[in-house]
């Protein structure tokens, strides 16, 4: 897959579902939104350390610590799963493993409490 094509999934959550805790998110939304911003936080990272500013990497995460609350919260939405489940997350590696296990697995074919498929 190409880079413009996995930057469409970035910018798709970080324009139109921000702040958005309702509907689904299919599994590549979720993936290929959090592969993009661990590559730019990483790279800021660096930056931040290689130029004296370790905080503008702290300001980004600032920034998307919103969207990928949402966006996690609509991929568990697409699984059937409530959005609280992401307290699970609280319980030192047992809770993210089986979060990871959530997040990895194909959405509800059906429709749900969250809405359709959105894969269709």
């Amino acid at each position: 897959m190409s880079g413009k094509r996995n930057m469409y999934w970035y910018f798709l959550v970080m324009r139109e579902h921000y702040a958005d805790f309702g509907g689904r998110a299919r599994r590549k939304e979720y993936w290929m939104f959090m592969l993009v911003n661990m590559c730019i936080i990483s790279l800021l990272c660096i930056a931040g350390a290689l130029s004296g500013c370790p905080w503008i990497c702290m300001v980004y995460g600032l920034y998307v610590l919103l969207p990928c609350v949402a966006v996690s919260v609509r991929r568990l939405h697409d699984r059937g799963k409530s959005g609280w489940l992401l307290l699970v997350s609280l319980i030192p590696v047992a809770g993210v493993a089986y979060l990871l296990y959530l997040f990895s697995l194909d959405g509800q074919k059906k429709l749900n409490a969250w809405g359709a498929n959105p894969k269709f």
